[in-house]
């Protein structure tokens, strides 16, 4: 009887141990679903603003000296060609709201060109984003020689970011439509933008 009892024993905690086991199994990783290559992001300060650039944003060398950064966009899975976020912060401004997202605007041909202009806000700071496609006329070669060449399927992100008592900050990114479609919620969320809080905004 005693032997019984030590075997019947034996045989539950055994059981107890590997339902444990098989539990505890079951349970996602808390560290790699909370952590990822893509939710991982550098805070960087370029003068009064403060971003939170993506850990697969790379910096690079500026293509103009007016330019306070330059980042390589990963290219999306089928796209050639990573994209570009370019940051600037003009004294002056080089006009109103309206005219600079114009600029954007007709960087882009007019055939086939698509353009949606909202206004959000980054904490208590405004912001005015232009979502624009199509053909692209993008710049190569130095920017004095102001030449372009025409690329086509191509989507830019222009962003006004207005600091309350410290400037006005100019971040572009452009590149091919998926690569910048697919970075448009990180790019919002690197200036503290949310696309559900936007409003459409006329220029």
């Amino acid at each position: 009887m005693r032997f019984n009892s030590i075997f019947t024993t034996i045989c539950l905690l055994s059981a107890v141990t590997c339902r444990a086991t098989a539990d505890e199994s079951a349970k996602p990783d808390a560290a790699a679903s909370s952590e990822s290559p893509q939710a991982a992001t550098t805070k960087v300060t370029l003068k009064d603003m403060v971003l939170n650039i993506p850990a697969t944003w790379k910096t690079t060398a500026h293509a103009s000296s007016m330019r306070l950064a330059t980042y390589t966009i990963p290219a999306t899975d089928g796209d050639k060609e990573p994209g570009e976020l370019s940051v600037f912060n003009f004294s002056g401004g080089g006009g109103s709201v309206s005219d600079n997202l114009g600029r954007w605007i007709q960087q882009f041909s007019s055939e086939g060109r698509t353009v949606k202009v909202t206004k959000g806000n980054a904490g208590k700071n405004e912001y005015y984003i232009a979502n624009i496609a199509g053909s692209y006329n993008k710049p190569v070669g130095p920017p004095v020689l102001r030449k372009t060449e025409l690329a086509k399927d191509y989507r830019m992100l222009g962003v006004i970011l207005v600091l309350e008592g410290k400037g006005v900050y100019y971040l572009k990114m452009a590149g091919p439509d998926a690569t910048i479609k697919a970075q448009a919620t990180a790019f919002r969320a690197s200036f503290g933008g949310n696309a559900t809080d936007e409003k459409e905004f006329e220029i």
